[in-house]
């Protein structure tokens, strides 16, 4: 059973709606900071499993219109940045970037030690390392073909897959309870001069203020942004450098405010009023990433698990504890002790087992739950866009050869 581009969108706009529904209702999961995506998106996993198993019916769905949302996405969080703020992400930015780098290091010698542990060869753990886990689907799939062609790993490209599917789902789960029990143990608050530009409360969610021009100014906006990184990332393409697509809509996007801002210092005109447009601008990104990451879940094909169960259960088992106590031990004392660091806390589990929206949406439903942390907004997407890809590859060439 094929299901088109358009009834695909329309299933995870009412996918989303029961994952709200769920979070409003279930105390437990806005505790815990579960977001919302992750409930209806997984909820359409495992329906896809039982018909599956019980049916025999494969369901597959067309998800074209899901990068088109993690752009918009990346393309608000730019509009959003204040270029006046991005000079406090000097020193976080360094330190997240450099415990990433040491945790991709830490992250591919449990999997290699877990693979010689079950007889495989041990450049096989680095698939249920840092290839599937802080790369993702993109870096499983470039580096398959040398992993089973060059190194002879029959089923890597199986084995990393399945680790992404999993991480991504685990991600999900582990951030927002991750950063309650952070805050609850230290008990942190956020400023309660901190607007929440992303999002907004769970309180607030039924109340938000928009007008008409504000909407299609931030939509403008954010199409323009859109443009412009497409052209950035046609340049950075002409280089040795590989990035992902959402790096070039969020420096356009920083780019785009930034002169917004110099010509119109009080933030207000006919094509740039920033107040009007701001609440706009928060609203389509919050169902920007919403809909991405839940089409993300709906997608998973749980049954594929199967042929690597034992491995990669014991592997993943592994990597998880590894991210928790690392976030625990490490990250939030590096980072402050507060709750900006909190927050970021909540975000490592998705730059260490997701992807960069998992690290979003986990800091996301924290924020939409305690209020804002404008800080983490600017170094986690930063970390995740101009540190993570490179210096991942370096890792992983040094420890494949």
């Amino acid at each position: 059973m094929n299901i088109d581009a358009f009834h695909a969108f329309t299933l995870a706009i009412l996918l989303l709606f029961v994952g709200k529904g769920l979070v409003a209702r279930l105390g437990i999961l806005r505790r815990y900071s579960i977001p919302e995506a992750l409930v209806g998106g997984l909820a359409c996993a495992f329906v896809v499993f039982v018909l599956y198993y019980g049916m025999g019916i494969t369901v597959s769905f067309d998800l074209q219109a899901r990068d088109a949302l993690l752009l918009y996405f990346f393309a608000a969080i730019g509009l959003s940045t204040d270029a006046r703020t991005l000079r406090h992400g000097g020193r976080p930015l360094l330190i997240l970037s450099g415990l990433a780098i040491g945790f991709m290091v830490l992250q591919n010698l449990a999997g290699m030690e877990t693979a010689r542990a079950f007889g495989l060869d041990p450049r096989a753990g680095l698939m249920v390392g840092s290839i599937s886990l802080t790369g993702g689907v993109g870096t499983t799939l470039a580096w398959s073909d040398y992993f089973v062609q060059t190194l002879g790993i029959a089923q890597a490209q199986e084995l990393g897959l399945a680790a992404n599917m999993i991480g991504l789902i685990a991600a999900c789960t582990i951030g927002g309870p991750i950063a309650s029990l952070l805050m609850r143990r230290h008990r942190l608050r956020a400023s309660e001069d901190s607007a929440l530009e992303i999002g907004t409360l769970h309180s607030d969610e039924q109340h938000a203020r928009l007008d008409y021009y504000g909407v299609l100014l931030a939509l403008l906006w954010l199409n323009f942004a859109l443009m412009l990184g497409s052209g950035i990332n046609a340049v950075v393409a002409r280089t040795p450098l590989t990035l992902p697509a959402f790096v070039g809509c969020l420096l356009a996007g920083i780019l785009l405010r930034m002169i917004g801002d110099w010509m119109r210092p009080n933030g207000r005109g006919r094509l740039w009023n920033w107040p009007s447009m701001q609440p706009g601008l928060a609203l389509i990104s919050d169902i920007s990433l919403g809909l991405f990451l839940t089409m993300a879940l709906m997608g998973l094909r749980l049954w594929e698990l199967q042929p690597v169960l034992g491995f990669i259960t014991v592997a993943m088992l592994v990597q998880i504890v590894l991210v928790i106590a690392f976030v625990l031990l490490i990250v939030f004392r590096a980072m402050g002790k507060d709750y900006q660091a909190a927050v970021m806390c909540a975000g490592f589990g998705g730059i260490a087992l997701g992807s960069t929206a998992t690290a979003i949406a986990n800091m996301t439903a924290v924020t939409r739950e305690h209020g804002a942390a404008r800080e983490a907004f600017i170094v986690v997407p930063l970390v995740c866009g101009f540190v993570i890809d490179i210096a991942n590859a370096l890792v992983i060439s040094l420890m494949a050869g």
